[in-house]
């Protein structure tokens, strides 16, 4: 028994969990960013995109890696897909920024139950009854966590706008499955950002935002640690995890988002907000672990 190959190979695998873990870490701590830094969530975004745009193209050049894509109309899809992301970001931003962000994390965690149903419409599959059931159970969880449902009142719109990013991502996530076989996947997140990027331009120019020093940084921060690291990581990360543990560790994004949210900016959930929380993770982790074992 070669034990030199068995130590190595351990060691790749704690090396590529380690990884995992910092990326899920950094992709909860993102949320802060909705309240540290005073600007509209699309202008938060476009700083986001464009920074990590800039670090991924360096990330690809160096390594050496063709960001040409195989057929024109591909072009025109990842347009799609970066258009879906921009709207996805802002929905996320935004719901921070008027409720909470608690609320933010746990509405977004509802993506994977999303996934369950608009899979099969893709796929022209039958809905499952126990999915619909999951469903209602989520949503549970979601009326736990709005304190008073009127649409004036901004945690009921943070709690929706949370809703819609999960959403999205959903969308967007079934969407990539088309493409993350065929190409690397640092080049499907390049092209994301970049078009987002392009596509958040126009209300850059129309809302005219002030760029102070402090914001600037954070949004540099937040676009190559936050977003380009976190993503190279959490890729990096896959080359030796299982897709099904990787799932499961994204899982605890609302969990360090929440910790360090009490820690560092002292928004402390109720026990509603928590009872909702965990209703809403714990259904979001069985969804993807049936998502995973019919892919």
């Amino acid at each position: 028994m070669d034990f030199k190959n068995i130590f190595k190979i351990m060691d790749s695998k704690n090396k590529s969990l380690i990884e995992i873990h910092i990326a899920v870490l950094f992709f909860g701590l993102a949320g802060l960013f909705g309240k540290l830094i005073s600007l509209p969530s699309i202008v938060i975004v476009f700083g986001r995109v464009l920074f990590a745009s800039v670090f991924l193209i360096t990330v690809l050049f160096f390594q050496k890696q063709s960001i040409k894509l195989d057929e024109r109309k591909e072009y025109f899809y990842f347009i799609m897909l970066g258009s879906i992301l921009a709207f996805h970001w802002v929905s996320f931003f935004l719901a921070i920024q008027l409720s909470t962000v608690a609320i933010g994390l746990l509405m977004f965690s509802t993506f994977p139950v999303f996934v369950t149903f608009i899979e099969p419409i893709f796929l022209k599959e039958k809905i499952c009854v126990k999915d619909i059931f999951i469903a209602a159970i989520t949503f549970c969880g979601v009326a736990l966590v709005i304190p008073n449902f009127e649409f004036e009142n901004s945690m009921t719109q943070g709690v929706l706008w949370g809703i819609l990013s999960g959403f999205s991502f959903a969308i967007l996530s079934v969407l990539n499955k088309k493409y993350v076989s065929k190409y690397k996947s640092l080049v499907i997140s390049f092209y994301q950002c970049f078009v987002a990027t392009i596509i958040l331009i126009p209300f850059i120019f129309m809302l005219k935002p002030v760029f102070e020093s402090k914001n600037l940084i954070l949004l540099i921060i937040l676009g190559v640690i936050f977003t380009g690291v976190s993503h190279t990581l959490f890729i990096n990360g896959l080359k030796n995890v299982k897709a099904q543990t990787a799932s499961i560790i994204a899982s605890l994004e609302p969990v360090y988002g929440i910790i360090a949210t009490v820690i560092l900016l002292r928004e402390i959930p109720s026990l509603r907000e928590i009872l909702g929380g965990i209703i809403i993770l714990t259904t979001a982790i069985y969804s993807t672990l049936k998502t995973k074992k019919t892919d």
